[in-house]
């Protein structure tokens, strides 16, 4: 079972078309019982960290993703899905997220446009089964006005340039997630999906 977490999120039903376009037949996950009785949990993600986290708070599922997270089981965030991973945000005057992943969630550097909106290319910094198939430097469709900083840099899987080098891909292991929104990058977004579930089917 492939569980799309629905919290509210504005681009559930891309990322829900996306896995459905390449042979799967997700569910829209909303309770714990979804989260753990998943083989694939999906958290996609439009929006802002406080609400999302009030969000995941009152439908119960903070404790299980913590938990199905630590235990290794295949996990894909999305942009705002990527962020609350991290143990806490600016966004906000500053928030706890998940704590999944030690390191901050930061604005964009001064200077750059905020949101950084469109089409950027994506460095490949590992060489991981997600990436196969789609060429270093390929783009992808970002929207977002922070970015992660984890304290374990060799979590960073891709890094894209926009005032600094960026994270823009986290990969340990099953759990993989990104700013960019592969569902909105065409036919490399849904390879990169094609990807991770083979790695999470297997």
């Amino acid at each position: 079972m492939i569980a799309i977490i629905d919290y509210g999120a504005g681009n559930l039903r891309s990322v829900v078309n996306a896995i459905t376009r390449l042979g799967y037949q997700p569910i829209i996950g909303t309770s714990p019982a979804d989260v753990l009785e998943a083989r694939v949990v999906i958290l996609p993600g439009v929006g802002a960290a406080a609400s999302t986290m009030e969000s995941l708070k009152k439908m119960g599922l903070v404790k299980p993703l913590r938990s199905y997270i630590a235990a290794g089981r295949p996990f894909f965030g999305v942009c705002l899905g990527l962020q609350v991973l991290f143990t806490s945000t600016e966004e906000g005057g500053g928030h706890q997220c998940l704590d999944v992943i030690p390191g901050r969630v930061k604005k964009l550097p001064s200077g750059q446009k905020v949101p950084h909106m469109g089409w950027n290319q994506v460095r490949q910094k590992l060489d991981h089964p997600v990436f196969s198939g789609i060429p270093d430097d390929s783009h992808f469709y970002f929207v977002h006005s922070y970015y992660v900083e984890p304290d374990d840099r060799a979590l960073v899987a891709g890094e894209t340039e926009y005032g600094l080098p960026l994270c823009s891909v986290i990969a340990r292991d099953k759990l993989v997630a990104t700013q960019f929104h592969p569902e909105k990058s065409g036919e490399l977004g849904l390879r990169m999906y094609h990807n991770f579930l083979k790695l999470a089917l297997e």
